[in-house]
Order: structure tokens, then sequence, then C-alpha cells
């Protein structure tokens, strides 16, 4: 038993951590009626100092087993080999990016709440889809991810009434595909 324990790795900090906070406050908060999701991790607007706790705590809150494994299961599947390529830093980073961003849209457009983690998987998909690119050219792969996914968030925001931020799934995938934008005009001023 200790072999088995010797060799397994916490190979990804920021996604395993992430992860496992995730799953532990929705847990917590099924487990112990203290209502913690809704007091905590939903971001409904607003610069007092719980609001700001929010803003940054909101993607950990998850409203139903289904959202909450839905979310956390591309995250690590994706997760690890963003990390790996772009450093834990960075998606650190660009997960706290991903957040504000959203939070702040969200609250300034819709002034409803948000929570979930949704808008930073799709920052990671538009990230994973630049994985393999090679001599400053745009992989079909990432076209075609992106008409696909875009595609379906503008119509369902548009014709579909749900309880999702489809405007949180488009700012996560722009800041992705903002990220991978900033690296690759990088790129190009270290080669002239």
């Amino acid at each position: 038993m200790k072999n088995i324990l010797n060799k397994i790795e916490y190979n990804s900090p920021v996604v395993l951590t992430f992860s496992l906070l995730a799953t532990a406050i929705f847990f917590i908060d099924k487990i112990i009626p203290l209502d913690i999701i809704n007091s905590l991790f939903v971001y409904r607007g607003g610069f007092s100092l719980i609001s700001l706790i929010q803003m940054i705590l909101w993607p950990l809150g998850h409203a139903s087993i289904d959202h909450l494994l839905g979310n956390i299961t591309l995250i690590l599947l994706i997760g690890p080999m963003l990390e790996e390529k772009y450093s834990s830093k960075t998606i650190l980073i660009l997960i706290i990016i991903t957040t504000v961003v959203i939070g702040f849209f969200q609250a300034i457009i819709f002034g409803s709440g948000i929570l979930g983690a949704s808008g930073i998987v799709f920052m990671m998909i538009m990230l994973t889809s630049f994985t393999n690119m090679k001599d400053g050219k745009i992989p079909l792969t990432f076209i075609f991810i992106a008409i696909l996914f875009l595609a379906k968030e503008i119509y369902n925001g548009l014709f579909v009434t749900n309880n999702i931020s489809e405007l949180g799934h488009i700012l996560g995938a722009l800041v992705g595909m903002g990220y991978i934008y900033i690296v690759q005009k990088n790129k190009k001023k270290q080669i002239i």
C-alpha cells in the first residue's frame, strides 16, 4: 500500500486544488444545512466586502451534482495538460481573470447571481485548441470548436430561457482566446 501511495503525484496543483475545493464545498453544503453556497459562492454584483469575496469565490459553487460533475470532469480532463504547457501560475492567473471578467459583466449587464465553473471550462477549451499550434498557424480544430461552442451559446442566449449564463461561457472563451493572441503576438516580437 505504501508503494502505491508513493507513486501518486499531485500532478496539477491548480486544477486539483480547484476541483477538490469545488467538490468539498458542494458536499459540505449538502451535508450541513448552512446554505454556504448561496451565502458565499454566488456573486450577485456589488462592491461590499462580502460581494468582493463572492466575486472571487463564485466559480467554486455549483447548483447541482450534474452541474458540478459537468464542470469538474472537463476541468480535470483538460486542465492538467494546460497546466503542464502554460504553467500553474499562468492557469491560476487565467482562472482569476476569467472569474473577475465574467462576474463584472454579469453584474453590470444582468444584475443576477452567478455560480459555477463553466466560464473557466470554456477558457480551457479555447486554450486546448491551441496546444498543438505550430509556426503561428491557426489550427482548424480551434476554428471548428470556437464556431460550434460560440454559436451554441449565442443561440441559447437569444432563443432559450434557462438559468445558464451564456455570456459567462462566451467571456470565458474570449479570455482563453485573448491569452493565446497575446502569447502569439509576443512570440512574433521575439522573432523580429
